[in-house]
C-alpha cells in the first residue's frame, strides 16, 4: 500500500495528486493508494482520499505502508523516517500558491543528499522516482532527542 500525506496546512497541493493520478493511469502504480489530503480537494479514480486521520490511525497507516509519498513537511517526513519507510517527497512551492515560501525545497534537498528520501523535483512525470524507490534503501535515521535533552539539562543545572 502507498500512503500519501499532504499535511495539515491550509493550502492545496493538487499538483502532487495530479502527478500520482497520472502515474496510476499509466499503470506505474498498481498498489492501493490511500491519501490524507488535508485541505486539498481532489476527485480520483485510483486513490482513496480522506481529509484527515487521527494520530493513531495515521501511525497504523504508516506502519502498513510500503511507500510514503509526502509533501515536504518535517513532521510527515520525520514520522516516516522513524518508522524506517521509503519516502518520495515533493516540495510545496510558492509559485503555485501551495505555501508562503519555498523552504520545503531546502529541507528536501538536505534529506535527499543525506540519503533519507527521494526528492521528486519534477512532478510532470513521477514514474522515474517510483522506479528508483523500488530499490531505494533509506539511510538509517538516528534521533538526537535524548542527547539534546541531556545538553539542556546540563545547562539548566549549571546556570
Amino acid at each position: 500500500m502507498i500512503l500519501v500525506t499532504l499535511g495539515t496546512q491550509d493550502k492545496s497541493f493538487v499538483r502532487l495528486l495530479d502527478a500520482i493520478e497520472r502515474a496510476a493511469e499509466q499503470k506505474a502504480i498498481q498498489e492501493e493508494i490511500i491519501v490524507q489530503a488535508g485541505y486539498t480537494h481532489f476527485e480520483s479514480k485510483y486513490m482513496k482520499i480522506t481529509d484527515y486521520f487521527d494520530q493513531e490511525t495515521f501511525k497504523d497507516m504508516i506502519a502498513k505502508a510500503d511507500l510514503l509519498i509526502t509533501h515536504g513537511g518535517a513532521g510527515s517526513i520525520m514520522t516516516a523516517l522513524k518508522a524506517g519507510k521509503k519516502i518520495l517527497a515533493a516540495a510545496r512551492l510558492s509559485a503555485y500558491a501551495e505555501h508562503t515560501n519555498d523552504h520545503q525545497t531546502q529541507l528536501l534537498e538536505s534529506f535527499d543528499a543525506a540519503g533519507y528520501l527521494i526528492y521528486m523535483r519534477d512532478l510532470s512525470d513521477i514514474r522515474p522516482y517510483l522506479k528508483q524507490a523500488e530499490t531505494f534503501e533509506p539511510a538509517a535515521f538516528t534521533s538526537n532527542t535524548a542527547h539534546m535533552i541531556s545538553i539542556l539539562q546540563e545547562y539548566i543545572e549549571t546556570h
